[in-house]
Parts: C-alpha cells; structure tokens; sequence
C-alpha cells in the first residue's frame, strides 16, 4: 500500500537511525541482517534499498556484503560507510585498509554536483561530517564517478546516476552530520521517488485490520507496565476488539510513586476498558533479592511477568493472546544480527516469542514503531497529553535505577527522590524539554555531615537527556541554582540520603538507562 525502503543491516550501532529518517519523510523502513537480505527483498518488494555501515572490513573472511541480485533488482541503492565499501568492492572497485583510520568529525569537500546533493551542498564547498572507518576506497568501480572527498578519504561520495547508485564514507544518519538527513531526504524522496504519504493516521487504521484479522473472535490479555508504550498499545487494540481485551496491570513493587493508581484510574475511568491489578511486589521483591546483575533483573522480572500473566488468564477463563507494547528499537536491541560488536544490547521480555507452555499468541502492534511515532500514535487515538508525553518509563521499572542489590529500604528511597527530582523540573517548565529525567540510588555509602551529626548514607545520582529519537542523548544542561535546589530538597526530604550528584555523560546509540 506504501513505498517502502528496505535497509540491509551490516552491524552497525546507527542502523535504527538510518530508519528514523526515512520515517521522518513519511516513508515505512524496516531493517533486516544482511543474511536475510534477499528474502526480505522478495517480500517487501521495496523502492530502494540502504546499505548500513558496520565493524567489519571487506577484507575479513566472511564479511558481511548485500545479495548480489540486489544490484541487478533495478531499484536505487545507497551505501553508508561500510555499505560503501562493500558496494564497491562487491561491484568491481577496491576497497584498501591500513590507511589512516578515522572516528569522529571531519570536512567533505564537494568536488562534482550530484542529484544525492541536490539543495544541500554546492560544489567546491566544505562541509562537515562524522567518519568511522578504518578501510576506504581507492579504486570506484566502472560506472561509477567521484563527487566528494575528504582528508582521509579521497573518494568520500560515488555516484552511478545512470543506476542510481550512490555511497558516502561517512555516517548520513547521525546529528554530527549535519545536513545528513537532507542528504537522506533526497535520496528516498528525489532519486527513490518515494510518495511519502506513510502517516500515523494510516498506521493506524491498518494496525486495527491487522490485529482484528489476528485475533478473531479470541480473547487477549494486554500487560499494562505503567509507561506509555503498553498504554497506546492497550488503547490501540480496545478500539480493534473491544470487549475481547482484558488489561493487566502488575504491580511488581518496582514502579514511581503512585503510579499504579494513576494508571487504574485512567483505564478505569477514561476507557472503561476491564482491567485487573495485581499486587505481586512479594513475589517480585522476593525473588529479586540478591540479584545485582541489571541484565539478570531483568530476565528474572520477564519470567515472573509470564508467571503472573498465566495465572490472570486463567482466572477469567483462559486467553489466546497476550499483547504487549514492544517497539522496534526493543526488537533490534534483544537480537544479534551480525554476530558481531552489535550483538544484544540488552534483553526486553518476551522479545522472540513466549514459552510453549502457555498456548498464547503475542499481540505487538507496536513493534515496528520507535518511541517517538507511539507518542504521536498515542494522541491519534485520543490519549491526554499528560500520558502520552511522559518520559520514557522501562518495563523492569526501577530495578535498573537501583544498581546492586535491591531493598525495600533503597526502593522507597529512590521513589520519594526521583519525586521530588520531577516535581521541580515540572516547577521550572523543563518538563517537555527533556526527553528522560530520572533517580538512581548507587550502590555505595558516604560519609558526611548534616547539622551537627555524622551520617553514612546512599547517594542518590540524577540523570536528565535530550534526545530525538531515544537512541542517541546528550546530558540536560541544567542551571547550577536548579541542581542546588533539587539537592537540598533530596537530602533534607529523604531520609537515608546524604549527597547528590549529576551525571553530564553523554550517550552514545543503545539505551539511555543507567545500569
């Protein structure tokens, strides 16, 4: 129904970037590994294809190249990075290593006008870039023209304008380029020739087809997290089915203060969509108890979901479906595509499918959504804008902000201080200029002085990023008065809190948590 660009995925930790800016034109991408490249181009049957950057060198016994039917397809192709190289190298051109490597920023000189510049750079201008590559290519294969350069790479851009191939040295998806997404923009919407007209509006109406055409007459159960990805989700598939639908919210004694009241009451009052809450923060906490591991809490928090979904749906007769809000940067992060440096980033439950023991379905409407489209999908389905402009809340809740061991003790610690951390961003009016602020309770003690008393307690650290798209952030830079504000509330507040710090690092793609 929509033009559709397919992106071969080569390892690289920006790939999801490459996929954000195509969406930005209105035009669906989807990501595949390159091992399954040719398959997923025979059914997608795409307008054009992308091929990513990654870790790997042409050079290395297997490296990772894109089908060579891809070439012949007749569709547009650019390459990124490595998928320059390997398009080069795949189509008769050399590619040489032990040059000069290069990670970071740099200048492109624009030395030939090209239709990939086309309203963005002029020839004979310099422009800024990002690099990240250690191998380069020196020889273009027959076709192909030189249109750029850099001074570590003297053929920085090709161009074959008669099969509308083209291919940069440098990352086009990241911010450090910027006019990358112009570049971007001319290559799916001028050289593709892509419509554009993959809207929100339209994700919709087809996710309600889709999942009435799944579900049938049968019965699901959705599991409410308390974040927004599970409540557009729960929203979503109630206007599919209606009564069908049965939500689940799981109080694992892991989430914000009061947040499993505010989240019954929505539902129960907004939507009057049937909705069971379930306190099982024994259960949880119990068998937590001991787990510092970040990636163990979070398989052990998956496993008790299950658990616990299981025994719900049981209660109100079985179900055929268990519907979750799992998005796509979720997909990509739990699976390794290439077996190398981009392999799992972290696990999220349930991603991959669910034990065979329960006999269910997964429901995931939203999987192939990035945060920042569920919001938008959110206030298509009519959700008010103080949910669906939250920040970002993980399913394992704040098993994750409390590094170490958990304890109840350091559980209540940490809610009342990331209130009163929210409270006064909220205060300020920065609320929606940042895209996560959160608490964490590290996992040490201090000594220090309040009053005339000598105490040993936790710290509490504070995080606070920008970001568009949830997969690349930059620190809040928050006015010393206001950090001296939140402090002295925190430690005169919070008992068992002695000091206050704030964390200015910088994230590079992967998750914003602090684990």
């Amino acid at each position: 129904m929509h033009d559709k660009i397919l992106i071969i995925d080569f390892g690289s930790q920006v790939t999801q970037l490459i996929a954000r800016r195509v969406r930005e034109e209105g035009v669906y991408s989807e990501i595949v590994p390159f091992q399954k490249a040719e398959a997923a181009f025979a059914e997608m049957k795409p307008k054009a294809v992308i091929l990513s950057g990654g870790p790997a060198s042409v050079h290395e016994k297997g490296a990772p190249l894109a089908p060579p039917s891809l070439y012949e397809a007749g569709v547009p192709i650019l390459g990124i990075c490595y998928g320059e190289q390997a398009m080069a190298q795949q189509l008769g051109g050399v590619v040489e290593g032990g040059h000069h490597r290069e990670f970071g920023r740099s200048e492109v000189e624009v030395t030939d006008d090209c239709p990939l510049f086309d309203g963005v750079w002029e020839k004979g201008q310099k422009y800024p870039v990002w690099m990240s590559h250690g191998d380069r290519v020196t020889k273009l294969p027959a076709g192909f023209r030189p249109v750029a350069k850099a001074p570590n790479a003297p053929i920085a851009v090709i161009a074959d304008d008669a099969r509308k191939f083209y291919a940069a040295q440098f990352h086009l998806e990241v911010v450090h380029t910027p006019h990358g997404a112009a570049l971007i923009r001319n290559f799916v919407r001028k050289i593709a020739g892509c419509a554009g007209d993959w809207t929100m509006r339209a994700f919709k109406d087809e996710a309600i087809k889709k999942i009435r055409a799944q579900v049938g007459k049968g019965r699901v159960i959705c599991g409410l997290s308390g974040g927004v990805d599970s409540a557009v989700a729960a929203v979503l598939i109630h206007e599919a089915i209606g009564h069908q639908l049965t939500c689940v919210l799981v109080d694992h004694g892991l989430m914000r203060l009061g947040e499993a009241q505010k989240v019954v009451t929505m539902f129960r009052d907004s939507y009057n969509i049937p909705l069971v809450h379930v306190d099982a923060s024994k259960t949880f906490l119990g068998a937590l108890a001991g787990i510092s591991d970040p990636e163990a809490k979070r398989k052990t928090i998956g496993k008790l979901f299950i658990d616990v979904f299981e025994e719900e749906a049981k209660k109100i007769g079985g179900a055929d479906f268990l519907a979750q809000g799992t998005l796509y940067p979720d997909v990509i992060e739990s699976v390794s595509f290439t077996g190398g440096p981009s392999v799992t980033i972290k696990s999220h439950h349930n991603v991959g499918g669910l034990p065979a023991r329960m006999n269910m379905q997964l429901v995931e409407p939203l999987r192939e959504l990035f945060k920042d489209e569920v919001r938008v999908l959110g206030r298509e389905l009519g959700l008010p804008e103080s949910f669906v402009g939250r920040h970002p809340f993980p399913g394992p809740g704040l098993a994750i902000r409390c590094p170490g061991e958990i304890s109840v003790e350091k559980l209540d610690i940490l809610r009342l201080a990331d209130e009163i951390y929210i409270e006064e961003i909220r205060r300020a009016g920065l609320y929606d200029d940042i895209w996560q602020a959160f608490a964490v309770i590290l996992p040490v003690k201090t000594v220090g002085v309040m009053g005339d008393f000598r105490t040993y307690d936790f710290v509490v650290g504070l995080r606070a990023v920008t970001s568009t798209d949830g997969m690349t952030a930059d620190f809040y830079p928050f006015e010393p008065a206001f950090l001296g504000r939140v402090a002295t509330r925190i430690i005169n507040e919070v008992k068992g809190v002695n000091r206050v710090v704030y964390d200015v690092t910088s994230k590079p793609p992967g998750t914003i948590e602090w684990e």
